[in-house]
């Protein structure tokens, strides 16, 4: 009989992520931890498509069950098998098709400091020429799915199981969040990673606005309120801001205040005419038009359909912090 000494890594199994998840996370939906960032979840049953947004760079690893996300009309599945990288400011659906009681959906969502990656990245000699130069495809740039070795699946694991003790959460888990950034470094996300990274870290005007808007979201906003706050012409500005998210200042706050009109609404805690109020809409009967033109149902049809769903919320999970 062979007795040379087996690595931790080839003793791995998926069972080892599934039962250190599955005690970890007592409710169905969103179980936050310790760990800033780092949020995990149970679903005892499949759930029908819903909107969400990201809003850090985030790496996704799914532990038992099956979920779909759909990215500007394009179906990315994964599983136990697969990992997802996720771009701060993207928009997409998401959809659970496998989970049961007896075998829950289990997942985590970990935010990634984009300065990490950069340092960790630089830190690769080997692949530093290539990782700032070479542009991605651009049906390539917002989402990928990529196959999940050994040694990320070791790495995460080290890691959760880390964030649940005090000493270790001190000392050995950002060592094996170091590790889980340098497997996926090594992989074929590298270079999504790094330029997500590098967009994320960048300090702009426009940066500045979004954070200016969302802190503002009920009151009446105008491009030239939005260019004054970072002492720009109101033609400068709104060039700028098109060239950086690809619609206008307009168009952009409109799709905010329904957004968070959606949250609103999810929470259960207002009615049509009060979400309105709180996002800066002066009239009802707008506010329906623009929820129905951009969601694709009025108010009232969206909350009912959402009732007694338990939402993903990947928003909450990728949250500054």
């Amino acid at each position: 009989m062979d007795t040379r000494e087996i690595s931790t890594e080839e003793r791995l199994a998926p069972g080892d992520l599934i039962a250190t998840l599955a005690a970890q996370t007592p409710n169905v939906g969103l179980n936050p931890t310790e760990w800033p960032g780092l949020t995990l979840y149970r679903f005892t049953s499949t759930s029908a498509r819903q909107w969400d947004d990201v809003g850090a760079l985030s790496i996704c690893m799914v532990a038992q069950g099956c979920k779909v996300v759909t990215v500007d009309g394009v179906q990315h599945r994964y599983d136990p098998f697969h990992y997802f990288v996720l771009r701060r400011r993207l928009r997409f659906e998401v959809e659970i098709v496998s989970a049961s009681i007896e075998k829950p959906f289990l997942s985590f969502v970990l935010q990634v400091d984009p300065s990490m990656v950069r340092r960790i990245s630089g830190d690769m000699l080997d692949r530093a020429a290539t990782t700032f130069h070479r542009p991605l495809p651009e049906d390539q740039r917002d989402a990928y799915v990529s196959p999940l070795d050994l040694d990320l699946l070791g790495a995460a694991l080290r890691f959760i199981k880390a964030v649940a003790h005090g000493s270790d959460r001190r000392v050995l888990a950002p060592i094996y969040l170091q590790e889980i950034v340098y497997r996926v470094l090594q992989s074929q996300q590298c270079d999504r990673l790094v330029e997500a990274a590098a967009q994320d870290s960048a300090r702009n005007p426009v940066a500045d606005v979004i954070l200016f808007v969302r802190e503002r979201i009920a009151e009446p906003l105008t491009i030239a309120d939005l260019a004054e706050h970072v002492s720009m012409s109101p033609s400068t500005f709104a060039h700028l801001f098109r060239d950086v998210t690809g619609m206008s200042p307009y168009q952009f706050v409109k799709r905010m205040r329904l957004d968070y009109a959606r949250g609103l609404l999810l929470d259960g805690s207002l009615n049509a005419s009060e979400v309105a109020k709180s996002v800066g809409y002066s009239s009802l009967s707008a506010f329906i038009t623009e929820f129905k033109r951009h969601f694709g149902v009025t108010p009232r049809a969206y909350a009912d359909a959402q009732h007694g769903a338990v939402p993903f919320r990947v928003d909450r999970a990728t949250a500054p912090i």
